[in-house]
């Protein structure tokens, strides 16, 4: 079944090769045109030959359609889930994307808008994808950077940082920011008016432990904010950049970024109404935006045909139609549990068994991974099984009363039992039930 890349399949993020940066950490984007190549003879030529080349393939297997890979009542549940969901006020819409062994059920349900006025919501929807910035930006910028033995895990964190240490802040390594072990608070303070990266960074490395280094899990956006800042520090590139050129263009990406430009405002997916209009365009969470809108937490845009491809990288061992961002053992080393026993298990990055792990269900195993964002956005992708499954929605459109926690759980769970050829030893004990 082939993908959707969206209506305008020219559109694209791309950094300017020329763009002054104004702080550390800002990006801007252009929306780029490709010129088309005209090669008559070329064209001539295919025209002739399409005909004989139509019917030699005629007998070549045909693409597996949907409905042969996932069962139908299962898919018809989860599209009544979803139903239900926006019936009950709990998101406006949202887009699904599961997808098996390369067959794929994608579908968008409901509204992109409700405020100022309704929209239907597309599969090409932009959606600000909120902590999934965690492990579609910083993770993957990390991960290359130990890859290439410009940062090591069990360093401290004043290695990159020289400023982070007292009050025990030099025993923290790189490791437990990435699996929320450090002891960081959970976030920046926003009570007072401060503005600006630098700031954050700032306040963020004078940041009080409230626990011993690798003893207690506790999810803090602050591990995140400063692990920007060292792939800032050691690649010398903004996060952005760094992403860009590394990830999201090799893997053509196209909808993926950071502050989106104005004419891709009418895709994006906007957020909480705020004195009668909504955050469009312009993160939602409230410590990125005084950064500037880029930081290692969150601030990222994209789709789930985007978040597909990226997925499709990670099944893969970090390759993906030739093009390889990693090696295989860096995709299994950031993907395996990395906290130490008897603390929620971890992986560098991404969620594999925590309080935070509803979209797994109840069926696929430990062994697989993901991660969610405040938004309504989450990716749960099983290695098990080939298979993963995104459910973007603006929860928080046009207020914060939306609820899809019990949503992403039951989409987890209908996804696994969709599955025609797969047995989970879970699903064994859980039809006992």
């Amino acid at each position: 079944m082939k993908t959707r890349k969206g209506a305008r399949a020219l559109a694209r993020f791309n950094v300017r090769k020329d763009e002054t940066l104004e702080r550390p950490g800002a990006l801007s984007f252009r929306l780029l045109k490709r010129r088309k190549r005209r090669a008559p003879f070329l064209s001539i030529s295919l025209l002739l030959i399409a005909p004989c080349l139509a019917l030699l393939l005629s007998g070549c297997a045909t693409p597996r359609q949907p409905t042969k890979v996932f069962r139908a009542d299962k898919l018809a549940a989860m599209d009544a889930a979803i139903e239900s969901a926006i019936a009950s006020n709990k998101c406006p819409g949202g887009v699904l994307w599961l997808e098996h062994d390369g067959v794929a059920y994608h579908k968008a349900y409901g509204h992109r808008a409700l405020v100022p006025g309704r929209e239907t919501m597309t599969e090409d929807t932009i959606f600000d994808m909120a902590s999934l910035t965690k492990v579609l930006a910083t993770t993957p910028a990390v991960m290359l950077l130990v890859e290439r033995g410009q940062v090591k895990l069990d360093a401290p964190v004043r290695t990159y940082l020289p400023e982070f240490t007292g009050d025990d802040r030099e025993l923290v390594t790189v490791r437990e920011l990435m699996t929320h072990t450090s002891g960081l608070p959970p976030d920046l303070e926003t009570r007072t008016a401060w503005s600006g990266y630098e700031t954050a960074i700032k306040m963020a490395c004078a940041e009080k432990l409230q626990s011993k280094p690798g003893t207690v899990f506790k999810y803090s956006d602050i591990n995140f904010i400063l692990l920007g800042e060292i792939v800032q520090r050691v690649s010398k590139l903004p996060l952005p950049v760094f992403v860009q050129r590394e990830i999201y263009g090799p893997l053509k990406m196209t909808d993926t970024g950071f502050l989106p430009p104005q004419s891709e405002l009418p895709r994006i997916a906007p957020t909480e109404v705020v004195d009668g209009k909504p955050w469009r365009g312009i993160v939602h969470d409230p410590t990125a935006r005084r950064m500037g809108g880029v930081a290692g937490h969150a601030g990222l845009f994209s789709t789930a045909s985007d978040l597909a491809v990226y997925a499709r990288m990670m099944l893969n061992l970090g390759e993906l139609d030739g093009v390889r961002i990693f090696k295989p053992e860096t995709v299994k080393l950031m993907t395996s549990v990395q906290t130490p026993p008897g603390i929620p298990a971890r992986g560098l990055g991404w969620d594999i068994d925590s309080p935070y792990s509803g979209p797994r269900g109840d069926l696929f195993p430990v062994g697989s991974y993901g991660h969610t964002g405040w938004t309504g956005g989450s990716l749960w992708i099983d290695p098990f099984s080939k298979t993963f499954v995104i459910f973007l929605s603006n929860r928080n459109h046009p207020t914060e009363a939306g609820n899809v926690l019990p949503l992403r759980h039951k989409l987890g769970t209908l996804a696994a039992e969709a599955l025609e050829d797969v047995d989970f030893p879970s699903r064994r004990m859980h039809s006992n039930h």
